[in-house]
């Protein structure tokens, strides 16, 4: 760790989670309809609703969340003092050159209550905004002129965009996923996909693979081949708790994702990764046919009392406590913990197969929010300890 300082409880919810003032690039072709249904999860196409107007001058600017700041006034330093740009909430303000005073200069009429996310998007000159009243909306920051708006199914916990395509990427706190297709004043559904059994807490764009992952509660990371036009969807589990944040380093083509069990795992994704089977329903055992407890017809022909019902992470059958008694780590399927596989299976996976793809780091705080500096190899991580630390990430990062 290169250092690690103590920050003021104001700053705690603000200005700490939003250091890093370079504007986004986001940079894909359009995500196509028709997803794969991730494994032991049900697809989802609904989503979707009318824009709705909100008015709320003064949002909370505890809002900027994990939202991606921008710059100045488009990137550029104004008159005033030179000073850069920051957008908190539904606020613009002037950040000194010292970082010791913030000088508002506009409101943004966005929503009815607290701010959730906020990007800005320098090459359009749109602030994009959720707020906790279920709304998506989009401002010019020229005029700060609402552009449009769209009203999502749950409480919007991540925000990404493209900007050359301009689809915006919405994770919210149901585990959907909703693609929208942005216009000057108005928007499209796209699609909706879901893969998580929690709240979506993290989005991260790779705007050169085309790749958006994202983080939820359920512990897990998915990896959505948007550029693939596959509908392929990857599951990587590394953390015993929520996954809070998630950074991309591309020139290493390494995802860095941080949790709230202060785990810092770093992912290889240069490597050929297999997605996780689909599970298989069955009424007795795929290798030894004992029925489960459910079955009263064979158990009642055969004699036997029934057994509890289990999956083989590798293969997806349905198997018994006894033809699964072996565990494994699979790394090529995201299991870099020792998960249950059934005992063929077992035997099957080879030492080559076994071998880690991730590494893991203890932070020693809960970390809220993460950004990587790709140019000098440095982590920045935020906790609900009130500490900021910065970490030299070359070792594992190159």
């Amino acid at each position: 760790m290169l250092a690690g300082f103590r920050r003021s409880a104001l700053a705690s919810q603000s200005l700490c989670l939003n250091l890093c003032l370079c504007p986004n690039s986001l940079l894909s072709p359009a995500p196509r309809r028709g997803w794969r249904r991730s494994p032991r999860r049900a697809p989802s196409s609904d989503g979707g609703g009318d824009s709705a107007q909100a008015s709320d001058p003064q949002a909370d600017s505890a809002a900027a969340g994990r939202g991606v700041p921008g710059g100045g006034e488009h990137g550029r330093d104004r008159a005033q003092g030179g000073g850069r740009h920051q957008r908190l909430g539904g606020q613009e303000f002037i950040l000194s050159e010292d970082y010791n005073k913030m000088t508002p200069v506009k409101n943004y009429q966005a929503h009815q209550s607290r701010v959730m996310m906020i990007l800005f998007v320098l090459e359009l000159e749109w602030v994009l905004s959720t707020g906790q009243d279920k709304q998506f909306a989009w401002h010019c920051s020229e005029s700060g002129q609402r552009l449009g708006g769209y009203r999502t199914s749950a409480v919007a916990s991540g925000l990404q965009f493209d900007v050359e395509t301009r689809h915006v990427f919405i994770g919210d706190h149901s585990g959907q996923v909703t693609i929208l297709k942005l216009e000057q004043e108005n928007c499209t559904l796209v699609t909706t996909f879901r893969g998580h059994t929690g709240g979506v807490t993290a989005l991260c764009w790779d705007p050169v693979q085309r790749m958006l992952f994202s983080g939820s509660s359920d512990h897990s990371v998915i990896m959505w081949d948007i550029g693939g036009r596959k509908g392929t969807a990857i599951e990587l589990q590394g953390h015993n708790d929520k996954v809070q944040s998630l950074s991309y380093a591309q020139h290493t083509r390494q995802l860095i994702s941080c949790g709230g069990d202060g785990g810092i795992v770093v992912w290889n994704m240069d490597v050929e990764r297999q997605e996780t089977p689909e599970w298989l329903d069955s009424d007795s055992c795929q290798k030894c046919d004992q029925p489960f407890f459910w079955n009263f017809k064979q158990m009642w022909d055969s004699k036997k009392i029934g057994l509890r019902q289990h999956h083989c992470r590798k293969c997806g059958k349905a198997v018994c406590g006894k033809c699964s008694s072996k565990r494994s780590s699979i790394p090529l399927m995201g299991f870099e913990f020792e998960v249950r596989v059934c005992d063929s299976c077992h035997e099957a996976i080879t030492d080559e197969e076994r071998a880690p793809t991730a590494t893991f780091h203890d932070s020693k705080h809960n970390i809220v929010h993460v950004h990587f500096d790709e140019t000098r190899g440095w982590l920045l991580t935020s906790g609900t300890d009130k500490v900021i630390k910065l970490w030299d990430m070359t070792p594992v990062v190159s």
